[in-house]
């Protein structure tokens, strides 16, 4: 693999873009793969690096690295305490409300406390564009999609695929959380299996020296093409 886009690196934190699917690190639940976000970095700088927070395999963009086991701890006490703001940006099925508060429980999966537990869930969602393009799907002889920004306020293993399938608005090419057909639809008409969720932006206070940071990730290239083929978007 090339080397890891780099878009913020400075005094002890450094943080990718990261390529859908790419795992953060090993994991007994991918046992296929064969490369990890921490051995892809440590390697390129040449040095130990600390994943501060995680992010799915199949997602892309911002992922924030310490190099130090001290700054890892205060980082990741910021993202358990809420005090790390994170957008993110997703294309799915149907036409979304302009906004929209979804505040539903999920039942804990990460392997960490008790498995089932329900725990406290709550994500943001604004509507950017909305697009329905001549693509027969079922009975419909077009088929209807949203770019969606997503505002997690907490961090809920797989939260915004389940709360995105929770309103019946599925993430297109999210599997299992997803609509499968739309899935199929998407590669047999666009040749395109990539989850369509993107980080794309972070903004946190350091903890070592009270700076405000805003780290922006630009999108990689499945979910630009997909801006262009649904939207007629751009990105600048």
């Amino acid at each position: 693999m090339a080397a890891l886009p780099i878009l913020y690196q400075a005094d002890g934190l450094v943080a990718i873009n990261k390529p859908h699917g790419l795992l953060v690190h090993r994991s007994f639940i991918a046992a296929d793969a064969s490369e990890f976000a921490v051995q892809l970095l440590r390697d390129q700088l040449g040095q130990r690096v600390y994943p501060v927070h995680r992010l799915d395999r199949k997602t892309g963009g911002v992922l924030l690295f310490a190099l130090t086991e001290a700054l890892n701890s205060a980082m990741q006490q910021q993202f358990a305490e809420g005090q790390v703001h994170k957008t993110y940006l997703a294309i799915v099925r149907g036409y979304t409300p302009d906004q929209l508060d979804i505040d539903y429980p999920l039942r804990r999966d990460d392997g960490n406390g008790k498995p089932g537990t329900l725990q406290d869930a709550f994500t943001a969602l604004k509507t950017l564009e909305r697009a329905e393009v001549p693509v027969p799907f079922g009975k419909h002889e077009t088929s209807r999609y949203s770019l969606v920004e997503l505002t997690p306020a907490t961090g809920r293993m797989h939260q915004l695929r389940k709360h995105m399938a929770h309103i019946f608005h599925p993430i297109i090419g999210d599997r299992p959380h997803g609509c499968n057909k739309q899935n199929k639809l998407f590669l047999e008409q666009f040749n395109m299996n990539t989850m369509l969720l993107h980080a794309r932006q972070i903004q946190f206070t350091r903890p070592d020296t009270g700076e405000h940071v805003m780290i922006e990730a630009p999108f990689q290239n499945e979910f630009s093409r997909m801006l262009g083929t649904l939207f007629g978007m751009v990105e600048a």
